[in-house]
């Protein structure tokens, strides 16, 4: 197992810590986290999570920009990196949307998304094409890393001007999810329907 590959098992190994983290009831077993209480109470859970979340988002550039540059890259690695991607976002969005944090559409909306990019992937890999990234999948990417970082910490500094850029940059990755997905089917309907080869 090479350096990118470990990194991506790190990220996975992350997520799970951040999903126990977040559910678990430490209260039951009476563990209290402290609570910072400024003008607004912030979670110590919530920003321990959102320090590890910080830290295995820093692993998913590592691991591909490594996997590149020391010609590391393989099917084993990518097919990790990409289940890793999934693990560390959408069990989180669920879990804000469970806690109230934000509109269950939201994981609902990103969630179907990868269901049909990912098996326009597959479908187009059975034919021995590849489908690369779009810029539309990168901002929306780049826009729902930067909100969940900004909810991990309570939108800290903007709650205190009464602005919710977290919920901006999430609702807006949202947008750009459907946008995304849309664009994907566009570049490569012609594969999905196409039977394979008996």
């Amino acid at each position: 197992m090479n350096l990118p590959t470990k990194l991506t098992v790190l990220r996975i190994i992350l997520s799970i810590f951040i999903m126990i983290l977040l559910m678990f009831p430490f209260e039951a077993i009476g563990i209290y986290f402290p609570v910072l209480r400024t003008n607004i109470d912030i979670d110590m859970k919530y920003v321990i999570a959102g320090i590890i979340f910080i830290i295995a988002s820093i692993t998913d550039f590592l691991d591909g920009y490594l996997a590149r540059k020391n010609n590391q890259v393989t099917d084993t690695g990518k097919m990790l990196d990409a289940i890793a991607d999934k693990f560390l976002v959408n069990p989180i969005l669920i879990i804000f949307a469970a806690e109230g944090l934000l509109s269950p559409i939201v994981p609902v909306v990103i969630v179907v998304r990868d269901i049909v990019v990912n098996t326009i992937k597959m479908q187009a890999a059975s034919h021995g094409k590849v489908v690369a990234a779009i810029s539309s999948g990168k901002i929306k990417t780049a826009s729902l890393m930067i909100g969940m970082v900004l909810l991990f910490f309570a939108d800290v500094p903007f709650i205190y001007i009464n602005i919710r850029v977290d919920l901006l940059f999430i609702y807006f990755a949202t947008i750009m999810s459907l946008i995304s997905m849309i664009q994907y089917y566009q570049l490569n309907k012609k594969i999905l329907f196409i039977e394979n080869e008996k």
